[in-house]
């Protein structure tokens, strides 16, 4: 359960510390006090979305801590333990810091942690019913969401629901290879023709590379054979003069200099160094012409393969040194596509096991759901009565679905009828209940939900606006029979509820000139007494509404 609620600069509040026990706690206080600011920073730390407007004006970041004792809360303790976050003893800590710039961090035992295991880990710790609940009462989805709540189905709700999805997963890929498979007749034919061209080619890795190295080399054959005969003109073979007689005239002038100088020395090594240079280049030369090819055969065949090379690859539009990687491709979807008809039955099979584990399942739940639904109307019928519509009747509505698709939400549509006068046939809520009737249906059904709850800390916000009286007294003893298993928090105008609390806290607004700030205190004795009569009498409070304050909490 909730044992301790931190805030700091959140909306406007400064700094509040707050102690929760077991039992039921109302929170009580003007309207506009900020009444649900606490419950509203709850919210966020267990991962609710947030903006940087709930930041304390002049504050740079908010942050909310909710310390949590999970000794009794097994699935909670289960899903710490799974993701490695449990503490040794037995609390868990979620904290939210949300900055003025609207930037949000979370953190689940001073682990840094995304919003979504905080609203998981939140949703086993904490379960809040808002006065707008009985909004979302109207939609089906909520209906089966509650009998499964009841039933304690969950679980098996959502395993009929993943078959589902992948049911329809397979199903949709099946229905697309099946449509396909007109078109694949041509599609090989196209394939094979294209992996054919390909084959034929028999190009190897760092052929076009060559290919084009020799293709220029034949191509430029006068000129390469010229411009070496040039050079060894230059350095060897000009009898006028050539580079090696000049570096060997050099050679010979200096080495006559007589002259014991290091420069010296080391130029005539030098020019002798590259005189050697000079005359193995020109051997080298020598050699490249002799070996020179210049097969004019030779340059026709590599200029028609570079042509069939170059036009395969404009065809498929790519660049020539793609083509092997483009027949890979080919080879492997036309082998996918020859498999079509194992990976079809594969996928028949699949689907077929999928099928039956669905119906398995649901039936299973249709069960389930049928024997929850009797007990559920029962219940929910007694809180109607109790809640000041006597003549109030809820049956649960199992309609099966006929052609029995394959559905996440199972195999039967689930929707809360209601009567509330004698002679009425039960019909859908939005059709029959008023206002002031869905409100006390709502509040019946979460009451009557909560009961059943395996969740420690159960939060009510408001629920009970639009009842007031007797009715309203109920409504207090209904929560405090579901506070005794457990922790209750509910946020209330009425003095009928508020009496009924195991604790008090009351908000409070305080003004100054420069800023507000609100402020939560633990209720006792006379001071406990004067805010029930507040909540009686209005703003001046009377002997009487403290007589009657008295009254009520005594009793």
């Amino acid at each position: 359960m909730l044992h301790q609620l931190s805030i700091c600069d959140y909306a406007i509040v400064d700094q509040l510390e707050l102690s929760i026990d077991q039992g039921m706690t109302v929170i009580t206080g003007e309207t506009g006090a900020g009444k649900s600011i606490m419950l509203d920073a709850l919210g966020l730390a267990i991962g609710d979305r947030a903006d940087s407007g709930c930041v304390r004006s002049g504050s740079a970041r908010a942050e909310i801590r909710a310390c949590f004792d999970i000794t009794y809360c097994e699935a909670a303790r289960q899903w710490l333990l799974a993701h490695d976050l449990l503490m040794d003893d037995n609390e868990c800590i979620l904290r939210r810091v949300i900055t003025k710039e609207g930037r949000s961090r979370g953190y689940i035992n001073g682990t840094p942690s995304p919003l979504a295991d905080l609203r998981a880990l939140g949703e086993l710790l904490i379960d809040i019913h808002s006065q707008h609940e009985h909004q979302s009462l109207l939609k089906k989805y909520t209906h089966r969401v509650l009998l499964d709540g009841f039933a304690g189905t969950t679980a098996l709700a959502a395993s009929v629901a993943c078959i589902a999805r992948d049911y329809n997963t397979v199903q949709k890929e099946l229905d697309k290879l099946l449509s396909q498979k007109q078109h694949q007749e041509a599609r090989i034919q196209l394939l094979s023709y294209q992996l054919q061209e390909l084959e034929q080619l028999s190009l190897t890795d760092g052929e076009i590379t060559r290919l084009e190295s020799d293709h220029r080399q034949l191509t430029n054959a006068t000129a390469i054979l010229e411009t070496c005969h040039q050079i060894g003109q230059i350095c060897s073979d000009n009898e006028s003069g050539n580079v090696l007689q000049q570096l060997s005239r050099c050679v010979n002038q200096l080495s006559e200099l007589s002259l014991s100088h290091p420069a010296i020395s080391q130029s005539i090594d030098m020019l002798a160094s590259a005189q050697i240079q000079v005359e193995e280049a020109i051997g080298e030369i020598n050699h490249f012409v002799d070996h020179f090819d210049t097969d004019l055969d030779q340059l026709q065949s590599i200029e028609e393969r570079l042509g069939i090379v170059y036009e395969l690859a404009r065809k498929h539009r790519i660049q020539p040194d793609e083509l092997l990687d483009k027949q890979q491709a080919l080879a492997h979807e036309l082998e996918k596509i020859q498999c079509h008809d194992e990976i079809t039955s594969e996928l028949e099979s699949r689907l077929e096991t999928l099928y039956q584990q669905y119906h398995e399942q649901a039936e299973k739940l249709s069960h389930q759901r049928h024997k929850a639904a009797l007990t559920l109307e029962k219940a929910i019928s007694a809180r109607m009565k109790q809640l000041g519509m006597p003549k109030g009747l809820l049956r649960v509505s199992l309609t099966p679905l006929l052609s029995k698709p394959v559905v996440e939400g199972g195999q039967e549509e689930i929707e809360f009828l209601v009567t509330t006068n004698p002679g009425q046939p039960p019909l859908p809520l939005a059709k029959v209940a008023s206002g002031g009737e869905l409100s006390r249906i709502s509040l019946a059904i979460q009451v009557t939900a909560a009961q059943t709850s395996h969740i420690p800390t159960l939060v009510f916000d408001e629920v009970d606006v639009g009842i007031g009286g007797g009715t309203a007294e109920v409504v207090g003893n209904m929560l405090r029979e579901i506070g005794k298993e457990g922790q209750v928090l509910c946020v209330t105008h009425q003095p009928q509820v508020a009496s009924k609390a195991n604790h008090h806290l009351h908000v409070n607004k305080k003004l100054s000139n420069t800023a507000s700030n609100t402020e939560i205190t633990v209720l006792l004795g006379d001071y406990r007494i004067q805010e029930v009569a507040r909540m009686l009498g209005g703003i001046e409070v009377t002997r009487s509404t403290l007589a009657h304050a008295r009254e009520m909490l005594g009793a």
